[in-house]
């Protein structure tokens, strides 16, 4: 069976976020796009305090001036379109309140038919979780897990009680509840997050770095899995940041694919052949419009698709 393909949703400044969200998301469910995704961002610091994914002197994108909330874009993707599931790729728990995340998740997988993708991360950046005010950095796995504890109480049957650091529900009735169980996802970029992955999470998001580095993530994620019991498989869901151009071809690299249409598929498929079930593009970066980035997104489904992917 091919691989899911996913698409990112546009959230950054040069996108009419009313206009051209749900124009997006009706294009690429019309295409055969089966999933919708959005990530989080929430300030551009000026200076930065750290670079780009807190490596020393790496710049941040200006595509990351301004990047719509992550959950209002998905709402006006669900209210467009009919079967495409709605990913979170990702949400920085940290940044907010376990419960308030919970119930809105909730919300929305009832309102979109049972639709949503909870994918969970940790970020990096010191200046969005001073802005939060959530919890420190330094507390950002624990927060985590009250996360995953609390949406874990409140989509499931009432009376619904947690007492954590952040939460506490006294015994009561919480909904609307999900319209089904909803996958949880989470990256697994050091030991104690792959297994809180493999005990915890329905799936899992890498990031496409390289067919060989994916393969290499892939053999030992699974290993811990055998190792500590589990017996569920872990859906895996690859994300993939692509540039279309018509340049040299950068090898996968930590922010994208770059290069043309036929050399970004073959990558593709080399990452393909590692066994993902879905691949999640995000082509809004470079894209000038929302018109550009339909014509680019039908361009790489119909590629991939013709490609085997």
């Amino acid at each position: 069976m091919a691989v899911r393909l996913g698409l990112g949703l546009p959230q950054m400044r040069q996108y009419d976020l009313g206009r051209d969200v749900p124009d997006v998301a009706r294009a690429a469910e019309r295409t055969g796009y089966e999933s919708l995704w959005v990530f989080e961002r929430i300030l551009f610091p000026e200076p930065a305090t750290q670079g780009l994914y807190g490596i020393p002197g790496l710049p941040w994108p200006d595509a990351y001036r301004s990047v719509a909330d992550p959950l209002v874009t998905l709402t006006l993707a669900a209210a467009a379109t009919e079967r495409a599931r709605l990913g979170t790729s990702v949400l920085i728990a940290p940044l907010h309140l376990p419960f308030q995340l919970a119930r809105a998740l909730a919300s929305l997988d009832a309102a979109s038919g049972g639709r949503v993708l909870a994918g969970f991360g940790t970020g990096w950046s010191l200046d969005e979780y001073a802005a939060a005010g959530v919890a420190p950095f330094a507390r950002r796995g624990a927060v985590l897990d009250e996360l995953l504890d609390v949406c874990h109480a409140v989509w499931g049957p009432d009376p619904v009680a947690y007492e954590g650091a952040l939460t506490t529900v006294a015994p009561s009735v919480v909904g609307p509840k999900p319209k089904r169980p909803i996958p949880v996802l989470l990256p697994a970029n050091s030991a104690r997050a792959r297994r809180r992955l493999v005990d915890r999470a329905d799936g899992w998001m890498p990031l496409g770095t390289g067919a060989e580095a994916f393969a290499a993530q892939w053999r030992e994620l699974h290993e811990l899995a055998a190792e500590r019991g589990r017996t569920a498989p872990v859906y895996t869901v690859l994300r993939v940041n692509t540039r279309i151009t018509a340049g040299p071809y950068d090898r996968p690299n930590r922010r994208a694919f770059q290069g043309s249409v036929e050399q970004i598929v073959a990558d593709l498929a080399a990452h393909a052949a590692v066994g993902p079930q879905e691949i999640l593009l995000d082509l809004q970066g470079d894209a000038r419009d929302a018109e550009e980035l339909k014509d680019r997104a039908a361009e790489v489904y119909a590629a991939a698709r013709a490609a085997g992917i």
